[in-house]
């Protein structure tokens, strides 16, 4: 009986494909809007990701997140590495600043100043160049997005509006009319703000930038082996008067702030609720039609002495089938979708949460419109199928 309950949800073409088009759309919709939200979440926090050394992050109290940044007097610094359990502290300078390009346009530009000696901070992936090239007199790196499109120079300088190549190595900029070298370029996660990222020094940062009494932005901080990191945090924060998080701490602050204070789950929010409930209107209402139709089938099996029970696990098992293969192309969908896309055009990940939330809501779509679907087996007479 199993075998002639396939054959009739595949029998129906209309119908099938009705009902597997509805619940794929709905995975569609809710898998790829949840990949989009949390690709966008995980942008927030790219340096945090970028700079797996440090243990602590010690930033001014009133920081809200990764990029609000709250510049800390330099003596700061010294403060934290003197506290006992501290196996080494260095400064991370994050600012934006205006560059002007080799034809003479500006771009705004996400700076970060990394340790001079050590260098702890700078991108770990480099596709032209070393990060040995930031020792180096007014040598900067930048990333591979900025240097393909927003510090694309034209093909033609006597075309400014023409065809555009990436900026290359030994081409200059200058950033508070000071010139900076190309030296390096590298390939780092992308960042929620959409401007070109540019590494080099603490000390060349700071004279990048306007003249300012508070310079540091954030300190790195490395715990002395077998000291437990909880307890050093603590130790700075209250030795220091300064904020002490751990990387997955700060991360989860920079989210929070993001979630509470913009629109953003919101319009995401909505997205993945209306794909929700056209998986109900469209599936549901297809596979209760179905149902319907199916009826008389249903009545000659339980005239023939099927009982009740089994003509609803049959409905159940369409359902299973239904729900699965619509689970399926959605998620085989949203997948090519995530890698055909380029990172640098869509914020895309997908977590494995998401498919888990997506068979979830494909489940109760197909679990309540199977339901629906029973009542009708349930309260079916078998005489209906030989009357007419």
């Amino acid at each position: 009986m199993r075998t002639i309950a396939i054959k009739m949800l595949f029998g129906d073409t209309a119908k099938f494909y009705g009902i597997l088009l509805g619940l794929a759309f709905a995975t569609l919709l809710i898998a790829q809007q949840s990949s989009i939200f949390v690709g966008l979440m995980s942008r927030t926090y790219a340096l945090i990701d970028e700079t797996p050394q440090a243990d602590l992050w010690v930033t001014d109290p009133t920081m809200l997140f990764v990029d609000d940044t709250k510049p800390m007097q330099v003596t700061a610094l010294q403060r934290v590495r003197s506290v006992d359990g501290v196996l080494w502290a260095v400064p991370l300078f994050k600012g934006l600043l205006v560059a002007k390009l080799p034809s003479g346009s500006r771009q705004l530009c996400d700076v970060i100043g990394v340790d001079d000696s050590s260098l702890i901070g700078a991108p770990a992936n480099m596709v032209e160049g070393t990060i040995g090239v930031l020792r180096q007199p007014d040598t900067i790196i930048i990333e591979m997005r900025g240097a393909k499109g927003r510090l694309a120079q034209p093909e033609d300088p006597l075309q400014p509006d023409g065809a555009k190549r990436p900026i290359r190595i030994g081409e200059e900029l200058e950033l508070n009319e000071k010139r900076a070298i190309i030296g390096g370029i590298a390939v780092t996660t992308p960042t929620f703000q959409a401007v070109p990222t540019i590494y080099t020094t603490y000390s060349r940062a700071i004279g990048f930038s306007p003249a300012n009494r508070r310079t540091l932005s954030m300190i790195l901080v490395k715990a002395d082996p077998g000291v437990p990191v909880e307890a050093l945090a603590d130790r700075i924060e209250r030795e220091t008067d300064l904020a002490v998080y751990t990387p997955s701490e700060f991360a989860w602050k920079t989210i929070d702030y993001w979630m509470k204070q913009t629109g953003i789950p919101i319009n995401f929010g909505i997205a993945i609720a209306l794909g929700f409930l056209v998986g109900v209107a469209i599936a549901g209402q297809m596979f209760y039609n179905f149902t319907l139709d199916n009826l008389k089938y249903f009545g000659a099996m339980k005239a023939m002495g099927a009982t009740t029970a089994r003509l609803l696990g049959l409905v159940a098992l369409q359902g299973m089938v239904a729900g699965g293969l619509g689970l399926g192309l959605g998620l085989g969908v949203t997948s090519i979708v995530g890698l055909v896309i380029p990172p640098e055009k869509l914020a895309f990940k997908m977590t494995w949460h998401i498919p888990v939330i997506s068979a979830a809501a494909v489940i109760f779509i197909v679990v309540a419109s199977s339901l629906v679907s029973m009542r009708r087996v349930v309260k079916l007479d078998p005489s209906e199928v030989f009357q007419g």
